[in-house]
C-alpha cells in the first residue's frame, strides 16, 4: 500500500505538470504533493495501530489498540491535504485507494467506513470533473473499488484476529506444557530419590535392625556373637551415613569412589551374616558409563536385600558378564523362590525400582523363580559401540 500510494502520487504530479504547465496553481500543487508525501512518511512515527497493534493493558487478547489522538490528527491532516489537492487537481483522486486502507487501519470500523465513503464521494466528483461527457462507470467504479478494498481489509483483519487467537492459544499451551514438564520432572526426581533411599538407606537400616535384634537375642547366651552382630551393624551404619551424605550431594555410590570399578564394588557386597555371597566375572571388562555402573550396583544391592529379607537363602551368586554390545548382571539365590503373582509390580518397592532403573537405560529386567528352587534376576543393559 505504501508503494502504491507513492506511485499514484508521483504519477498524479507528473500528469498535472504535463497537462497544466505554467499555471498559477502549479506551485501549490507541488507544495501540497510534497507535504502529503512527508505527512504519509511520518505515519509510523506517530504510532501506527490497527491490525497488528495490541492494547498495552491487555497484550494477550490480540485486540486492536484504539487510535491515539495524535494518530487521528495525523490522519485528518493527510485527508485534508489530499482533499485540497483533489480540488486543485482532480487527477490526484486515485491516491484515495491507499488512503482507504490507512483509514481502515487507524479508525474504528464505523468511523473508517464513513471516512471511506467521504473519500469515495470526492473521487467520484473528481472523475466527473475530468470527464468531458457523462460516463456511468465514473459513478459506479469508485464505490465498487472502495467496497472491494473495505471487504479485503475486513477479511484480512478477521484472519489476523484468528491468527492472534491461535498464537495466544499456542503460547498458553506452551506455558501449560512447560509447567507439566516441570511437574513431571519433579515427580521423576522424587521417584529417583525414593529408589535411592530404598536401595541404600532403607536397606542399611533394615540390616541394622536385623543384626541388632539378633544381638539382643544372643546377648546373654552368646556375648561374643552378639558383639559381632553389633560391630557389623556399626559398619553398616557407617556405610549408611556415607550413602546419606552422597545422596544429599547427588553423587555416585560411595562403593564406586576412589577409582573402584563395578566388579570390585559388587565383590564387596554382602547379604548379612547368614548368607554367603559369591561373585563371578565373565568376559573382558570394559569401561561403563557412571549411570550404568550406579544402576547395576543399586540393582545388586536391592536384589541382595530381597534375598536377605524374603528368600530364606544360604547362598547368593552375583555374575557380571561383558558381552560386547551389552552388560548383564545376574543375581541367583538358593532360597524359597516365589510365584509370578509375588513379583507383581504392585508388590513392594524393590522390584519396581529395579525395573525403572533398567528401563531408564534402555535395558531389560527378567526374573525367573520357582517355589522351593530359588530365584534368578537378570538385568541386561545395552552398551554404545566404542570407536
Amino acid at each position: 500500500m505504501h508503494t502504491a500510494f507513492f506511485l499514484l502520487l508521483g504519477a498524479s504530479v507528473a500528469r498535472f505538470l504535463l497537462r497544466h504547465p505554467g499555471e498559477p496553481r502549479t506551485p501549490w500543487v507541488i507544495a501540497l504533493s510534497i507535504a502529503l508525501a512527508l505527512l504519509y512518511v511520518l505515519g509510523p512515527a506517530v504510532g501506527a495501530t490497527g491490525a497488528t497493534g495490541t492494547t498495552p493493558a491487555a497484550p494477550a487478547t490480540g485486540a486492536p489498540a484504539p487510535p491515539t489522538l495524535r494518530r487521528r490528527l495525523w490522519l485528518g491532516l493527510v485527508v485534508a491535504t489530499w482533499v485540497v489537492l483533489v480540488v486543485l487537481a482532480p487527477s490526484f483522486a486515485w491516491c484515495a485507494v491507499p488512503l482507504f486502507f490507512t483509514a481502515l487501519r487507524t479508525l474504528p470500523p464505523r468511523a473508517a467506513v464513513g471516512l471511506v465513503a467521504v473519500l469515495t464521494v470526492f473521487v467520484v466528483i473528481a472523475q466527473l470533473k475530468l470527464s468531458t461527457a457523462f460516463d456511468p462507470n465514473l459513478l459506479l467504479a469508485p464505490p465498487a473499488i472502495a467496497a472491494l478494498a473495505t471487504a479485503v481489509f475486513v477479511h484480512m483483519e478477521r484472519q489476523a484476529q484468528a491468527q492472534r487467537a491461535l498464537i495466544d492459544d499456542l503460547i498458553r499451551t506452551r506455558r501449560e506444557l512447560a509447567a507439566t514438564e516441570r511437574r513431571e520432572g519433579t515427580l521423576a526426581e522424587r521417584q529417583r530419590l525414593s529408589m535411592e533411599i530404598h536401595d541404600t538407606l532403607a536397606q542399611h537400616l533394615s540390616s541394622q535392625q536385623m543384626l541388632l535384634q539378633a544381638a539382643d537375642r544372643t546377648w546373654d547366651t552368646d556375648p561374643d556373637t552378639a558383639r559381632a552382630h553389633v560391630r557389623t551393624a556399626n559398619g553398616i551404619a557407617a556405610r549408611g551415613l556415607a550413602e546419606a551424605r552422597r545422596l544429599v550431594h547427588d553423587l555416585a555410590p560411595p562403593e564406586l569412589d576412589n577409582g573402584a570399578g563395578l566388579a570390585d564394588a559388587l565383590r564387596a557386597l554382602d547379604a548379612g551374616p547368614d548368607i554367603e555371597v559369591r561373585f563371578h566375572l565373565e568376559g573382558a571388562p570394559t569401561p561403563l558409563p557412571d549411570r550404568t555402573e550406579s544402576a547395576l550396583l543399586r540393582i545388586a544391592q536391592g536384589a541382595l536385600a530381597n534375598v536377605r529379607e524374603h528368600a530364606n537363602a544360604h547362598t547368593a551368586a552375583l555374575t557380571l558378564s561383558f558381552l560386547g554390545d551389552q552388560v548383564v548382571l545376574d543375581i541367583a539365590d538358593d532360597g524359597e523362590g516365589f510365584t509370578a503373582a509375588a513379583s507383581s509390580p504392585d508388590r513392594g518397592h524393590g522390584l519396581p525400582a529395579m525395573r525403572a532403573r533398567v528401563r531408564q537405560l534402555g535395558g531389560t529386567l527378567t526374573i525367573e523363580s520357582t517355589p522351593g528352587e530359588g530365584t534368578v534376576l537378570s538385568a541386561s543393559i545395552p552398551l554404545e559401540p566404542t570407536g
